[in-house]
């Protein structure tokens, strides 16, 4: 697949997933590195050393601000102001593969970003696996949504990647438990959606959220499209992601 050339200020669907489909995140810690290398690596400046910033025993983030809000090292205050490469508006996470929605900010910030971001985790999973070589499947690929509806509708395709955790037949439309699948994605860690819905996860990881809170009303509009969306899944027909260029991960 071919990628787009990236221009400031415009948004892109990015993704990966493991080489030969395999597991990228066997653990709690796994995940946990993930978001703070989504945090770390979106910056201008070199990370040079890592544990240089890092300390066991205290937990928060920039300026003082928790990055996750539990068991990750404190971000100490003296480091430089970060210069953001991109904007993370949104972001998922699955056992084998992740999703991002980005708008690049510098010149060349998506492709610096994501060599950063393969790199650093790449190289924390191998050192852990005691493993070499690729951990993912190739570069990392890329769609650009240039049109507002599809940028929305990445918004909630993104997010619902969870849902193949307990409800994996909702792209064919097939929800067994609405109540259930409201539950879940109101409680999954993982993503950028609790901090759309008011709920206090990851805030520090993803900027501009304000983008999508004003075009989707708000934490109760996201909330209540959420469900609309999920009614219409488990009610009416299977979700054609095809018709935005959204690459299904199987």
């Amino acid at each position: 697949m071919q990628k787009p050339q990236f221009v400031n200020n415009e948004f892109y669907h990015i993704y990966n997933r493991g080489v030969e489909k395999r597991n990228i995140f066997l653990d709690e810690k796994d995940y946990f590195r993930f978001i703070h290398d989504l945090f770390e690596f979106n910056d201008e400046n070199l990370t040079l050393n890592t544990n240089y910033y890092l300390k066991k025993d205290k937990i928060g983030g920039e300026g003082g601000e928790s990055i996750i809000g539990v068991q990750l090292p404190y971000i100490k205050a003296e480091r430089e102001p970060r210069k953001l490469l991109v904007s993370i508006l949104g972001f998922c996470q699955m056992p084998n593969h992740y999703h991002l929605i980005l708008r690049q900010r510098k010149e060349g910030g998506i492709v610096r970003f994501m060599q950063k971001l393969g790199t650093g985790y790449t190289n924390y999973f191998n050192q852990k696996q005691e493993r070499v070589g690729p951990l993912f499947q190739g570069r990392f690929k890329a769609v650009h949504i240039n049109q507002e509806e599809h940028l929305q509708h990445l918004f909630f395709y993104v997010h619902f990647n969870s849902l193949d955790l307990i409800e994996p037949a909702w792209r064919e439309g097939k929800i067994n438990d609405y109540q259930k699948t409201i539950k879940f994605l109101d409680s999954y860690r993982w993503s950028s959606y609790l901090d759309y819905i008011g709920k206090h996860n990851f805030p520090s990881v993803t900027q501009d959220r304000d983008f999508f809170l004003e075009v989707l009303g708000g934490f109760e509009g996201i909330i209540g499209n959420t469900k609309e969306w999920l009614k219409e899944i488990s009610q009416l027909r299977e979700i054609d992601t095809k018709e935005f260029n959204f690459i299904m991960l199987d």
